[in-house]
């Protein structure tokens, strides 16, 4: 009865606020290591717990060049059409197409944070874009991954339309807001408060807040240090529309932040902004951009505000792989049981066409079930091959490989010439990996990207030669449904090395119980290290069981279970009771070289 109460308020509630969100934001820059599907996953969490509803989804439009050339110069925006302009801004060489891409993604962006504030201010309430933050971009050049400086167009647009009143931009990015700053240091009507590291540029305007915390931050500092300073400008400043770019580079997960901010410190950063300025001027419009944010988990942060302010009741997203099946499971109303295409939404091709096409000979089919279209065409429909895009492989062709001596193999290259492979895949219907059943049995899987390089945030791991693409939960989840819809137990693999099985423990057990107490108990003896330095302690036999013998990674079969007999294997007092004693008997131990 609760849980029903609950969607309802939140059905009376949903409407209340404003979601700007398009299609092409899931958008990739060169060098920038952000998740292509940061606003799709939020707006997926949203909709799909009926917090927000379809009417309050708002589609932007690109931002004019007139929109633009309110707060850059002509000679900048003109320079954007030069690669060498947009290379030094990214840090990396840039292409034509990337230089376009990236461009014309900001532009909307930037559309997108000026539609939120028209809603805004038109209603009075709140709105999110899903997308802007561009916040080193300043009059004259561009820096920072950031091109056009979204919010400062935004409240140019609101300037121009007849908006007087004081404007307050709460920058709490983990970078500087220095280009929002630059913009109006000359400003009395707009303040600029900005909590970052480091700062990027002067500080002096005639209204601007600007800390720089350094690096390492805990909790307590950044909080106390907000605490300070914000109420006071809001009360001196008494904004009558507030941006706030509530970057998520701040929490300790980040791709490429420094400081050690907790999900639940960021929650409460977040309320406190919306809080405090609600206790000084009242319920003032309040735009949203996400600004930084980096790698998987990073969508989870916006997410989490956006469902407590939203609800006014905490509303957990789901994980990451959780959002992927949800949104995969929808597919399979799309394909039938045999892997083929319904005609009536695909079309068909002459592999398809067996018995109805003259002359056509049946081909094999992957797991005896899919053919090679079929494969094709969900790769595509789980967006998986559209990730590729996202990443700058415009043209992935898919080639199936029945000859190989190894076995069945998908492969996935970056390019119509196949020289830059990106996915390697071989899976067998296997009744040997889990005695008594059937499931998916994952051989060999190999995700990279040779366009990218190692670094200190991105460290070599045991048997990679390129980085990987970061869709590693995708294709568990495109796998998961294929199991789904041959009605297969479950998915297994035997991980070869230590970091494979971290990667999948969230949704992967080991079928045999000694081995998960062992894998836990490996897990608390390395502790904090990273991947790569846990790796390297393995190999070099830093890690010692309690007679000093140096601990070797043994590999072992992990499942993902789809049935519910797998589910009993893996789970329940029994096997539960095997890994506490298999782990409390596993004494390791970290020693120093």
């Amino acid at each position: 009865m609760f849980s029903r109460l609950r969607r309802f308020v939140r059905r009376l509630r949903a409407g209340r606020d404003w979601i700007v969100y398009a299609d092409a934001y899931e958008h990739t820059l060169p060098g920038v290591p952000l998740d292509a599907a940061r606003a799709d996953r939020i707006l997926a969490f949203l909709t799909e717990e009926r917090i927000v509803a379809r009417r309050a989804i708002a589609r932007p439009r690109t931002a004019t060049l007139e929109a633009i050339l309110r707060i850059h110069t002509r000679a900048y925006v003109e320079s954007l059409d030069r690669p060498e302009t947009m290379t030094e801004i990214f840090g990396v060489p840039v292409n034509d197409a990337e230089r376009q891409g990236a461009l014309e993604y900001q532009r909307l962006a930037t559309g997108g944070t000026v539609l939120a504030a028209r809603l805004a201010w038109r209603t009075g309430r709140f709105a999110a874009n899903l997308g802007g933050g561009y916040h080193h971009a300043g009059r004259e050049r561009g820096m920072g991954f950031c091109l056009i400086n979204d919010v400062a167009i935004a409240i140019a647009h609101l300037r121009h339309y007849g908006f007087t009143k004081p404007v307050l931009v709460v920058d709490l990015d983990l970078h500087d807001g220095n280009g929002t700053r630059e913009i109006f240091r000359d400003d009395p009507t707009v303040h600029t408060f900005s909590i970052h590291n480091t700062a990027w540029g002067p500080e002096a305007g005639v209204a601007t807040t600007s800390i720089a915390l350094g690096d390492d931050v805990d909790d307590r500092t950044y909080l106390d240090a907000l605490r300070e300073a914000l109420p006071s400008v809001l009360d001196e400043h008494r904004p009558g529309f507030v941006f706030y770019n509530a970057g998520a580079d701040v929490a300790a997960d980040d791709r490429i932040g420094n400081w050690n901010i907790s999900e639940d410190a960021v929650l409460e950063r977040d309320r406190f902004v919306v809080e405090a300025t609600r206790r000084a001027v009242g319920d003032v419009p309040c735009v949203m951009v996400l600004g930084g944010g980096y790698g998987g988990r990073a969508w989870r942060y916006p997410a989490r505000f956006l469902a407590w302010h939203m609800t006014g009741t905490a509303v957990e997203p789901p994980d990451e792989l959780a959002m992927i099946l949800r949104r995969f499971r929808r597919l399979k109303t799309t394909l039938a049981a045999t892997g083929q295409p319904r005609p009536d939404n695909w079309g068909l091709t002459a592999e398809d066409l067996v018995g109805v096409a003259p002359g056509v000979v049946r081909a094999p089919r992957l797991l005896d079930a899919f053919s090679s279209f079929a494969i094709e065409l969900s790769l595509e429909r789980a967006g998986i091959l559209g990730a590729l895009r996202a990443r700058g492989f415009a043209e992935p062709a898919v080639v199936i490989d029945r000859n190989s001596p190894l076995g069945e193999t998908i492969r996935v290259f970056g390019d119509s010439a196949h020289t830059a492979l990106l996915i390697e895949l071989r899976v067998t219907r296997s009744r040997r990996a889990v005695p008594g059943m059937e499931v998916l049995y994952v051989e060999w899987l190999l995700l990279q990207n040779p366009r990218e390089a190692f670094s200190e945030h991105n460290p070599q791991l045991p048997g990679q030669t390129h980085p990987g693409l970061g869709l590693l939960k995708e294709v568990v989840g495109w796998l998961v449904i294929l199991c789904e819809m041959l009605g297969l137990d479950g998915l297994a693999f035997t991980p070869a090395e230590y970091y494979m099985a971290v990667l999948g423990r969230h949704h992967m057990r080991f079928l045999d119980p000694a081995a998960q107490g062992r894998f836990i108990a490996l897990r608390r003896a390395l502790g904090s290290l990273s991947l790569a330095e846990a790796s390297d302690a393995l190999a070099t036999g830093r890690v010692v069981d309690d007679g000093g013998n140096a601990v070797r990674w043994t590999p072992s079969v992990q499942v993902f279970p789809v049935s519910a007999r797998l589910h009993a294997a893996v789970e329940g007092d029994a096997y539960d009771a095997k890994v506490r004693e298999a782990c409390d008997a596993a004494a390791f131990e970290l020693v120093s070289s």
